[in-house]
């Protein structure tokens, strides 16, 4: 195991009723408030209203960046920031899913700076006096209500990008899962391969010696496979909605990543490319990318860390590792079908008629993945296969 720091300062506030408390939680940072929302369902759920009602009890100032949309575009991240220049602005509250909370991290890191907010995911500048942002969560997927990751996408160059810093961690999170209620099934089944998918990130990467990590990884995994199928079946079912919520949360703070150099993260880089196009829900294309992506870079190298994923997570009972290893990986996708996501781009009606490109732009600053390197052919070969 590496040495490593460990540092995640976001305040969780978990259960029903939490969100009375929004208001506290944003005094302590400021008083002018960006409040950012997607579609119509946070005020079908009455969450909006609660949150107004909050603010305006408090005497907070507030205005509204609403309509962002999934997979966020980076017209919405510089709406938000003349918004937030025009208004003095400094706090942002995120009330709905990932893409809410990350083109909210967008805004904040961009209101400084000088320069145009996608100048971020090009890695041509540095998030530097971010304004400070906290969320409250509508949705068990993508963890970014506890980092300070995001991804952007530009719908001009067809590019979707991740960018990030620690300065862009939440201050607070509020969890509440009824609030998940409303989530239909494939919504909830895209969230719950998301979620497994950002395990898989982290657990298939080199680094030995970390038998907590691992095991803290693949308890989130068995949670997901246990919990996914009744939130499905019973969409009110509290308990199965707060573990998801929650190990949604665990699964991408780090921690299942400590002691580790880094995580693979390739096959995120791919499927971005592939709904940076097509604009397909991010946990369907994992759903689809991931499985195949662990046949392609299943070697004699690789196999044991897939093999003891199958014996720990789908009770693979097989004393040769190659054999595990291919077990557990039909395993994987077994599940993803089980949930009803799609197995194949052809499934999804993609066709594969910009692979070329998607290759040369998934490898745009160089190789991917760390489990098994990957360049702009490996991508290639990877959709082909997903067809």
């Amino acid at each position: 195991m590496q040495n490593f720091n460990y540092h995640v300062p976001t305040k969780i506030l978990f259960g029903k009723e939490k969100v009375t408390e929004t208001a506290k939680e944003i005094k302590a940072y400021g008083s002018r408030v960006l409040l950012t929302y997607g579609g119509g369902s946070v005020k079908r759920i009455g969450l909006y209203d609660q949150v107004v009602k909050q603010l305006k009890e408090n005497d907070l100032f507030f205005v509204e960046l609403p309509g962002i949309q999934p997979n966020p575009r980076v017209t919405s991240v510089r709406e938000g920031v003349k918004l937030c220049r025009e208004n003095n602005i400094d706090f942002i509250l995120a009330i709905g899913g990932g893409s809410v909370i990350d083109a909210s991290k967008a805004i904040a890191a961009a209101v400084s700076y000088d320069g145009d907010a996608w100048d971020f995911p090009m890695q041509k500048a540095r998030v530097e006096n971010p304004l400070p942002l906290g969320t409250v969560l509508t949705l068990a997927a993508t963890g970014s209500e506890m980092n300070g990751n995001a991804v952007i996408t530009n719908e001009e160059t067809q590019e979707k990008r991740g960018m990030g810093s620690p300065l862009l961690i939440p201050k607070f999170s509020v969890l509440d899962p009824t609030y998940t209620f409303s989530v239909n099934k494939y919504h909830t089944a895209a969230g719950t391969v998301d979620i497994m998918s950002h395990i898989f990130e982290n657990y298939f990467a080199p680094g030995e010696g970390t038998f907590v990590q691992d095991t803290i990884a693949e308890s989130i995994l068995k949670t997901c496979i246990k919990y996914g199928p009744i939130a499905l079946e019973e969409p009110e079912n509290y308990e199965a909605r707060a573990n998801l919520l929650w190990a949604g949360s665990l699964a991408l703070n780090g921690l299942t990543l400590t002691g580790k150099k880094t995580g693979d993260w390739a096959t995120h880089g791919i499927e971005h490319e592939v709904s940076a196009i097509y604009d397909l829900t991010h946990g369907a294309g994992l759903a689809i990318i991931h499985p195949i992506w662990m046949q392609y870079v299943l070697n004699e190298e690789t196999a044991p860390k897939f093999a003891q994923m199958a014996r720990n997570v789908w009770d693979v009972e097989e004393v040769d590792d190659m054999k595990a290893a291919e077990k557990g990986i039909n395993a994987v996708r077994a599940f993803f079908n089980s949930l009803g996501m799609p197995a194949t781009l052809t499934d999804a009606q993609i066709p594969g008629d910009h692979f070329d490109d998607m290759g040369k732009k998934a490898c745009i600053f160089g190789k991917i993945g760390s489990f098994r390197r990957l360049n702009a052919d490996d991508v290639v070969a990877i959709l082909n296969r997903a067809l």
